[in-house]
């Protein structure tokens, strides 16, 4: 199956971008409950900077939780720059995992989503589309 997706993973592939999802469409998803953040930093990482709303499983722990992800939501991958993502995308890819893209920009982009307004905004449509 990994050799199928990188056969599959040629310039056409990674050149139209299908690979990622900005941080604006995360949330957009993420809002209507479509889609889960899986941070793949390192327990050290994420206690420095915690992302509660991700789901947090470190990339060397990955073969071992994979049970943890839905198989049924986007799957975005993070970490902070970019290539522990690759790694989960391909990874998560080869297990069968469909709906999974890279967040653009990595760690900064997220951050620069993460203005006091727009997270206002994010758990507001949140609420409403859970109630």
């Amino acid at each position: 199956m990994l050799d199928d997706i990188l056969r599959n993973s040629d310039f056409s592939f990674w050149s139209r971008g299908k690979h990622q999802i900005t941080p604006t469409d995360f949330f957009t998803q993420w809002v209507q409950g479509e889609a889960i953040l899986l941070d793949l930093r390192s327990p050290e990482e994420a206690e420095f900077i915690s992302l509660p709303f991700a789901l947090h499983i470190p990339l060397h722990e990955l073969p071992d939780r994979l049970d943890e992800i839905p198989r049924d939501k986007l799957v975005a991958t993070l970490c902070p720059g970019g290539s522990r993502a690759a790694v989960g995308y391909i990874y998560l890819r080869g297990k069968g995992f469909d709906n999974v893209r890279i967040l653009k920009g990595a760690l900064g982009g997220l951050l620069e989503e993460l203005s006091p307004g727009k997270i206002r905004g994010y758990l507001l449509q949140r609420r409403h589309h859970t109630s």
